[in-house]
């Protein structure tokens, strides 16, 4: 009976093979790889559907518009006029994360499918932080030499105060990339552990009956809040690394 009733909420992200093994196989597909490549089909499907230039538009092509000129004023407000040559990035890193944290957090299990939220994988949410961080280097070398290291050092400091700032702003400036990816991987995967916890309570409180149902009817009403604020959080998340990407561009461009 224990091993019938244990909760195991690390099963859900667990990466099994499709096709191909883990213990050595040249070629293996994944179902965070398969994952992956539905939230590519899916955003590239939103963009199509958006993209037919009417001249009265609909529903999908204001979407679409809506979203990408939401972007493009952030951008332009954090970094400046200069700020859209790095829309496309920007964009693309909000759009997926906005779109693999939906997408995994919708209800597909009720129809047998275990959908995979692929960013809830630490090494896909920082390979994006340390690709944003690789523009904010090639940038800021690329306009300021060696005087980008001036980032580090704030005006009109004492030197007294510099010897102290600088080694401190500089590892600051080296932590920024784990923590850009380490928020929507903690969003997403501290969510998706509560919401398969107290799942599993539901279907504790119904096999035990009398009590247990009153048990299962709040985690019931728990878990749909969880739900309903794990897309919020989702959106949220990517609006926050879209944003700390452009003020991180914004540093490299003006030395602020």
């Amino acid at each position: 009976m224990a091993a019938e009733t244990k909760i195991d909420p690390m099963h859900q992200f667990q990466i099994s093979p499709i096709a191909g093994n883990l213990d050595g196989s040249a070629l293996i597909f994944t179902n965070s790889a398969l994952w992956m490549l539905i939230v590519l089909a899916c955003i590239y499907g939103f963009m199509l559907m958006g993209m037919k230039r009417q001249l009265v538009p609909g529903r999908w092509q204001m979407a679409v518009e809506g979203m990408v000129g939401f972007i493009d004023n952030m951008v332009v407000g954090s970094i400046g006029p200069e700020g859209r040559k790095y829309l496309p990035w920007v964009f693309t890193a909000f759009i997926f994360i906005l779109f693999a944290n939906f997408i995994g957090a919708m209800p597909f299990a009720v129809t047998g499918v275990h959908a995979f939220t692929v960013t809830s994988q630490f090494t896909v949410t920082v390979l994006m932080s340390f690709i944003s961080f690789a523009i904010v280097l090639g940038v800021g070398f690329w306009k300021h030499g060696l005087h980008f290291f001036s980032l580090f050092v704030p005006k009109d400091t004492p030197f007294v105060l510099k010897l102290l700032i600088a080694p401190i702003e500089f590892i600051s400036f080296l932590v920024r990339p784990f923590s850009l990816g380490l928020r929507p991987f903690i969003a997403m995967f501290a969510g998706h552990i509560l919401l398969e916890v107290f799942g599993n309570f539901i279907v504790q409180g119904l096999n035990a009956g009398g009590g247990g149902y009153a048990i299962s009817v709040l985690c019931f009403l728990f878990v749909a809040f969880v739900n309903a604020l794990e897309l919020l959080v989702g959106a949220i998340q990517a609006y926050v690394f879209a944003l700390l990407t452009s003020l991180y561009i914004n540093d490299a461009e003006h030395l602020h």
